[in-house]
């Protein structure tokens, strides 16, 4: 066991993890991050789907490190009903408690919240699914593209002829489970903490999705119809907001919204007096600044804009943004992840430096390394923290 750093904001929480691939993971990285006692739970041989996934990194592979940096790996056979018996153990002593297993599943195995909360009345425990854990589709099986389907969010942008774009962030799992899941035990911490009184959070990732389309359901709630595919303000129906080709086939991200910006952007490319009311007729416009755009090359671009406030950015590549000087300054990347003998950048968590408790180079966990009895032993151990009675053994 490391040291936590003092300033650690969840240090000596215990999160017990029983969630897979990367909406659960990416929580309970963020938790781990800031000081919290992380037991991930994996299936004996397998572990978690994501070890497996290219490129190998370690005895892993390099998604699974960046996931899981930190934490430690135990082995259950949850169809064994000693491992079973063990997990439970390990619940009923936590804090948190994380899944990710379809509505029932827990509850069919004795590990629900229910059966837990009787044993453990401040135990948060957080289920992570696709569409919640009751409705007509609480037991669709699911990923990050057909929840973003379900939601409306695919319909809203690209060409109506060509379909919807693939988007390239995982939306779903993050934006709509990962961080609702966050800011939710964070709370339900807290509740707990003034109350006794721990909760069940239901965190559907479908449903957290329609908080990413504010703006068009505030169309819609304001009587001026349903979004046109592509046609909106923020999918490419605005000269304000679009991604324009550079002369050398690159791209610049253009996004001068306010009036303040947009007319410092025409005056930088040179857009004529006509037509820089781009309400009279915003397809001339978005026609005329493409043609000033394409005129010259993005480095050309880079410099016209330096120093200029256009609210622009040249299109970069992965690789030319983890090494950007800004990044570099803001030290990003300087934390490191390890796993048997190679090493890597860590995954840099939406967390503020001043919560954060992690070391700079953590290990991503081997398969099954932590022991049970150890663990088992140490989280019954009564903390300062620890309400009377919490360790009283219950019948």
């Amino acid at each position: 066991m490391q040291a936590q750093s003092p300033r650690a904001a969840l240090s000596g929480i215990r999160v017990l993890d029983c969630s897979t691939l990367l909406p659960g993971p990416l929580a309970t990285l963020i938790l781990a991050e800031a000081g919290a006692e992380v037991v991930k739970v994996e299936r004996p041989g397998i572990g978690d789907e994501m070890r497996h996934y290219p490129p190998a990194f370690g005895d892993s592979s390099a998604a699974f490190a960046l996931l899981n940096r930190g934490k430690r790996s135990l082995t259950l056979d949850l169809k064994n009903p000693e491992d079973l018996e063990t997990a439970r153990e390990l619940a009923v002593n936590a804090d948190i408690f994380v899944e990710q297993f379809r509505p029932g599943v827990m509850d069919r195995l004795g590990l629900g919240y229910e059966a837990l909360s009787e044993k453990n009345p401040r135990l948060v425990y957080c289920s992570i699914t696709g569409y919640g854990q009751h409705g007509p589709e609480a037991g669709r099986a699911g990923h990050d593209l057909t929840y973003l389907a379900a939601a409306g969010l695919l319909s809203l942008s690209g060409d109506p002829s060509d379909g919807p774009p693939l988007p390239q962030g995982l939306i779903a799992d993050i934006g709509g489970g990962s961080l609702p899941a966050v800011i939710d035990i964070l709370m339900a911490l807290r509740t707990a903490e003034l109350s006794g009184a721990g909760c069940h959070l239901d965190v559907s990732m479908s449903d957290n999705l329609f908080t990413w389309a504010w703006w068009a359901l505030g169309k819609m709630g304001a009587g001026a119809g349903a979004p046109e595919q592509g046609n909106e303000i923020f999918t490419g129906g605005s000269p304000r907001y679009r991604i324009y080709r550079t002369s050398d086939g690159r791209f610049l991200a253009a996004a001068p919204l306010e009036e303040k910006f947009w007319q410092e952007f025409c005056e930088v490319i040179g857009l004529p007096p006509a037509l820089r009311d781009d309400s009279a007729d915003p397809q001339a416009t978005v026609d005329a600044v493409a043609r000033l755009i394409a005129s010259d090359t993005a480095e050309g671009w880079r410099i016209r804009f330096d120093g200029r406030d256009v609210s622009c950015a040249l299109v970069l590549g992965l690789d030319e943004a983890v090494s950007a000087p800004h990044v570099e300054a803001r030290q990003l990347f300087a934390a490191r992840v390890a796993s048997a003998g190679d090493e890597m950048p860590a995954l840099p968590p939406p967390l503020a430096p001043q919560l954060r408790g992690a070391q700079d180079r953590e290990n991503a966990p081997a398969l099954g390394e932590a022991d049970a009895a150890a663990i088992l032993a140490a989280w019954r151990q009564p903390r300062d923290c620890d309400p009377p009675g919490k360790h009283d053994r219950k019948p």
